[in-house]
């Protein structure tokens, strides 16, 4: 078979169907705005949008881009079906406009779906946090912002999604539609590893003997709870005066916004933290290459993961299979997600302060009976690989 994948950002969630498919003999092809990455074998096929115009009104900035991405990638698909290619099947995110117009090229092809996020102004993310209160402008934006989901769930035979929640975000006439099956994770390739060590810049080197807390996110930024988890860490300092601390993370925004005088997140918190941090313990890592992430999720005793109401993060999924033990807030998403025994602790973001007395004694003890026990959750339910998702739907479309 022939196989069509369109995402801004490759390989985006479909790493591991692409490589299945390649490995089954399948010709995959790939349309993508970047490629910082490769996989042997796979074509891939780079689209630069037209600019959003001067002057458009900012409440249809997004749909503008999407129209633009949509056009960029609908000249693309032209120029394959002049070369004779034509696939059996497109598989591609919704967010970002990309599929719009695919189906006005190769109306006979199913198009199959990632459905990601529906916003909304209440109840989701947009007024979680008290700390940012939600303006009526805000709420007429998200709204206008859901016209590129609109025109998807239009142009899309089937959709997909990870979680239950991120379906049930959807309008309630389309559930029927989007099929809920997570991305999968390689449990062959992130597991525990006893003899993993993770070497920092200063020269220090940390391994699973010590007393190691974790925290990560693609940003460090509020969606994903950054503020909340700084302003606790005086605690676990003060209750572990063993524990390190690592922070993996870059200093940009992937949502939301920056704060408001001209730095980032990181040295904003920093600021209004002053001297109550003992920052000799505290590692900030920025962004590592895959397999330095894989050596923090190894020796980490303990894993924060905060976030909004909103989609659920890679981070989040990875951390599940290499059997640290996990302490969660907010976390609609992964609990619709989660399978098995106990990976962790869950509860409502508003009482993520009280993670500390939580965390630093699963951070002293390690806790391994649980640890262990989430790793067989995934594997017991999945397999070794998380199946890929998109084979039980291909034919339905």
């Amino acid at each position: 078979m022939k196989f069509l994948f369109v995402h801004q950002n490759f390989p985006g969630q479909y790493t591991h169907v692409i490589r299945h498919l390649q490995d089954a003999g399948h010709a995959v092809v790939f349309i993508t705005q970047r490629r910082d990455h490769e996989i042997a074998g796979i074509r891939m096929l780079e689209y630069l949008p037209a600019p959003i115009l001067p002057g458009t009104q900012s409440y249809v900035n997004d749909l503008d881009g999407g129209v633009m991405n949509g056009l960029a990638v609908a000249r693309l698909c032209e120029g394959l079906k002049q070369e004779g290619f034509t696939p059996d099947i497109v598989v591609g995110h919704t967010g970002w406009g990309e599929l719009l117009f695919v189906k006005d090229i190769w109306p006979s092809v199913p198009l199959l779906g990632y459905f990601e996020f529906f916003y909304r102004s209440s109840g989701s993310d947009l007024d979680f946090d008290p700390e940012f209160p939600v303006t009526m402008e805000d709420a007429l934006r998200v709204r206008v912002r859901n016209a590129t989901n609109m025109l998807s769930l239009n142009a899309a035979d089937w959709g997909h999604t990870p979680t239950k929640w991120q379906r049930n975000q959807y309008p309630v006439e389309y559930h029927h539609r989007i099929s809920v099956i997570h991305e999968g994770v390689n449990t062959q390739r992130v597991h525990p590893d006893p003899t993993a060590r993770l070497w920092l810049r200063s020269g220090k080197s940390l391994s699973r003997e010590e007393q190691v807390l974790t925290y990560s996110a693609r940003n460090l930024e509020p969606y994903r709870g950054f503020h909340v988890f700084m302003r606790a860490l005086s605690k676990v300092l003060e209750a572990c005066p063993e524990a390190q601390i690592v922070i993996v993370g870059g200093d940009g925004i992937s949502y939301g916004r920056p704060p408001g005088d001209g730095t980032n997140w990181r040295q904003h918190v920093l600021a209004e933290l002053g001297g109550r941090l003992d920052l000799s313990r505290i590692h900030f890592v920025g962004w590592l290459p895959y397999a330095q992430y894989l050596a923090v999720l190894q020796v980490s005793s303990a894993h924060v993961y905060l976030t909004y109401p909103f989609v659920l993060s890679w981070g989040c999924s990875k951390r599940w299979p290499r059997s640290a033990w996990s302490s969660d807030r907010g976390l609609r998403p992964s609990r619709k997600s989660s399978t098995g025994p106990p990976m962790g602790i869950s509860s409502i973001f508003s009482t993520a302060m009280r993670w500390p007395s939580r965390s630093a004694p699963c951070c002293r003890t390690q806790r391994r009976p649980r640890r262990y026990g989430a790793r067989r959750g995934v594997t017991s339910s999945s397999g070794s690989t998380c199946k890929p998702f998109a084979f039980p739907h291909i034919s339905r479309c």
